[in-house]
């Protein structure tokens, strides 16, 4: 099916501290590709190299998932060189989002890098505000920062109400949670 009317680019935020903030935007992924737009995601802080469940599917369909990260930020033994594949991933999203080859662009748990004062939060609404207009940014991750939230077309808060491993000590499963 073909657009009659122009698209215009949102922003959209999945934050809060329940689960489903990656998979909601995965969904919006799969629902733009299967309308032919073109999609990229990138993710900050799952692990470079990353092959969970979302990089294989996305990799038999050919959609682009690039991880840069060193896992579990909080466990890093050097917090410099984390901070630096944070600012290096920025770039690649930067440059993507101002290219406009790209319908919708999905910067995965980039809350934090904002939050944690890793990238300059200026420059990143900057960039976002700026882009072309018919570009979609899905920003996922706990504490979105107030001025992410500014920006935005859209911002739903996951709130955590049962956690399977909080609540019953049930651990992460392969195709639920990676």
């Amino acid at each position: 099916m073909i657009d009659s009317q122009p698209s215009k680019g949102l922003v959209i935020i999945h934050t809060g501290d329940g689960k489903g903030k990656t998979t909601a935007a995965l969904g919006l992924m799969v629902r733009a590709w299967g309308q032919g737009k073109s999609v990229k995601m990138f993710q900050f802080l799952k692990h470079t190299g990353a092959r969970f469940g979302e990089h294989r599917a996305a990799e038999k369909v050919g959609i682009s998932i690039e991880s840069r990260g060193d896992g579990f930020t909080w466990l890093s033994k050097d917090m410099d060189e984390t901070t630096a594949i944070a600012v290096d991933q920025w770039a690649h999203c930067k440059a993507a989002i101002e290219a406009g080859e790209t319908d919708l662009i999905i910067l995965d748990e980039a809350t934090y890098p904002v939050t944690y004062g890793w990238l300059d939060v200026d420059d990143v609404t900057n960039t976002i505000t700026n882009r072309p207009p018919h570009v979609h940014v899905v920003v996922t991750g706990r504490d979105a920062h107030e001025k992410l939230v500014a920006i935005a077309d859209v911002v739903t808060e996951m709130e955590d109400i049962k956690h399977p491993y909080r609540d019953q000590g049930i651990k992460a499963q392969p195709g639920l949670d990676f």
